[in-house]
């Protein structure tokens, strides 16, 4: 028997005794009947780890258990971020003609349109009410985008789940635009994932770029949505990435950071790209 076969073997029964002391004493258990269920057919099928909760609710659980897809360990996962208009799609599509990488743009075609329904651009003329709406269905695809299955031995992401959260959503809440509540709802949801999925980054490219740079581009490639977004947007947005990933005094940073000056013009951004290729992909070599 593999090594990996004894370990899952191993937490099969772990995950079967704490679904058993939890039937038995009808309270406080450290898993649920659900859990239990989704539990042992993850242990069959995949790898389970088990981690600390950090949800509030989860803290009465001594333990809880972190799912993980089967396999995704050893892929590579490298999460581009930015402003809007920072260059990310370009980005992307400058390694996306690279061998052996797997490119996920931001599903902002599924944020466009929810059953015939443009959540993007009613969070845009008003966020108080329309922003949860936008910002859980953001958190749903963008996690939907960090699990899914790739052939590729390195995924490239446009964002992350974790700038959905540090940077638009705190930026809404900040800005008195989104309701105590919504931000404490969408909060006890990403502690959940956080907590219970394995989400790995494995590096961030930070693409670095002036407020005043993004606004003129969003006024060149006019996107319908983005007609609205003044300069005042884009400079708190920008904030909250630097205190994020340069200064380092806001959020916990879930990969090392490599940042790359972003308001040259197209020619001598591919230059840089270029030039910080081996940086970048050597996420892929951990």
């Amino acid at each position: 028997m593999s090594v990996s076969s004894v370990v899952v073997t191993l937490l099969l029964k772990r995950v079967r005794l704490l679904c058993a002391r939890g039937a038995g004493t009808g309270t406080g258990s450290s898993l649920t009947a659900a859990g239990c269920n989704r539990a042992t057919e993850l242990c069959d099928g995949g790898r389970l780890i088990q981690s600390r909760a950090r949800s509030s609710w989860q803290r009465g659980n001594s333990t809880t258990v972190k799912l993980v897809q089967n396999g995704g360990d050893n892929k590579a996962v490298i999460c581009i971020e930015g402003n809007i208009a920072s260059g990310k799609t370009t980005c992307l599509e400058y390694f996306n003609k690279t061998g052996n990488i797997q490119v996920f743009t931001e599903p902002v075609h599924k944020w466009r349109n929810v059953r015939g329904h443009n959540p993007l651009a009613l969070m845009y003329q008003d966020p108080e009410r329309w922003g949860i709406t936008l910002q859980t269905y953001v958190q749903l695809t963008m996690l939907d985008r960090h699990l899914s299955s790739i052939s590729s031995p390195v995924r490239m992401m446009e964002r992350s789940i974790f700038s959905a959260k540090y940077i638009f959503v705190e930026n809404l809440f900040r800005s008195g635009k989104m309701p105590e509540v919504d931000y404490a709802v969408l909060s006890e949801w990403f502690d959940w994932i956080t907590t219970n999925i394995c989400i790995p980054v494995d590096l961030i490219v930070y693409l670095q770029t002036s407020p005043h740079t993004c606004h003129e581009r969003l006024k060149q490639r006019c996107r319908e949505e983005e007609k609205v977004i003044p300069l005042e947007y884009l400079v708190s947005i920008h904030q909250l990435y630097e205190d994020w990933l340069i200064k380092r005094t806001s959020f916990p940073l879930p990969a090392p950071v490599l940042v790359i000056p972003a308001d040259h013009d197209l020619q001598k951004m591919l230059h840089k790209y270029e030039e910080n290729r081996e940086k970048i992909l050597a996420a892929s070599y951990h």
